[in-house]
């Protein structure tokens, strides 16, 4: 990728992957399309561990990380980490990836059912075919927003969801890099955009609809290198009429950015 322009939308991990594409000669934009906020009340979280001890979820899915671990951050402040423990022992523990199974091992909890890769809806869905949900309660932790697909799927089987919110994803406070890579886009600037979440795309959107460049920024990056992280970013993408032009397999860090180097060069 020597000499080319590759825009980097990826916020938490954006500054490690803009230092590798830099390293493989390319020239990195960083402009963070995302932001991780705390949504995490912890006296409904109290009220959550006290209901589950009255009446037991029969599921629980953990579907991140760093929820995961901001979850039990809440109930070590609470000091309630102990009774939760307790009612996941006795509760199917369902992940969506390896993240959330490496923050429940941490945690030493049992885990009984994993989602295959590409770790999507539809995979953790399919590691629970064989629970029987009708009138059971399950938890699921959310991510940065709700996973109407996931709720509704779960609620079609008799099942009462009850979500936990631990962050919510948001435009980042400072939107001027993005709102410069709207302009860089289309003036043709940009040999690639990477998107490593399907929120950065509704996003960079939002942006260009505020400039008044969305029929812009459609058209330019139909005519850019359109990298995704994996099926649910580019769903996301295809939904907004982009062309994806390269998806990562497996929807890792490592295979995008090898499949990236080998389009470009």
């Amino acid at each position: 990728m020597k000499g080319k322009r590759v825009a980097i939308l990826e916020a938490r991990l954006g500054e490690q992957l803009a230092g590798l594409v830099a390293s493989r000669g390319g020239v990195p934009f960083h402009a963070p399309a995302l932001a991780e906020l705390p949504d995490l009340e912890p006296q409904a979280i109290a009220a959550l561990v006290k209901s589950l001890e009255a009446r037991p979820a029969k599921l629980a899915v953990f579907q991140t990380g760093v929820g995961t671990k901001a979850l039990f951050a809440a109930t070590d402040g609470l000091g309630l980490t102990e009774a939760f423990l307790k009612l996941l022992s006795n509760t199917t523990v369902a992940v969506r990836g390896p993240k959330p199974s490496g923050a429940l091992k941490q945690r030493g909890v049992r885990i009984d059912r994993a989602a295959g890769d590409p770790f999507t809806t539809h995979e953790v869905l399919a590691s629970i075919t064989d629970v029987a949900l009708k009138g059971e309660r399950v938890i699921v932790q959310r991510y940065g927003s709700a996973n109407r697909e996931l709720d509704a799927a779960l609620e079609a089987r008799g099942a009462e969801v009850i979500e936990i919110p631990t962050y919510r994803w948001s435009l980042p406070q400072d939107t001027a890099p993005l709102e410069e890579l709207v302009m860089r886009l289309a003036r043709d600037e940009m040999h690639a955009v990477v998107f490593t979440n399907a929120e950065q795309a509704r996003n960079l959107f939002l942006i260009s609809k505020k400039l008044g460049k969305d029929p812009a920024l459609h058209q330019a990056l139909n005519r850019t290198l359109v990298a995704s992280i994996g099926p649910v970013a580019s769903a996301a993408l295809r939904a907004a009429g982009v062309r994806v032009g390269l998806e990562a397999s497996p929807p890792k860090m490592g295979a995008l950015l090898s499949a990236l180097d080998e389009a470009l060069s």
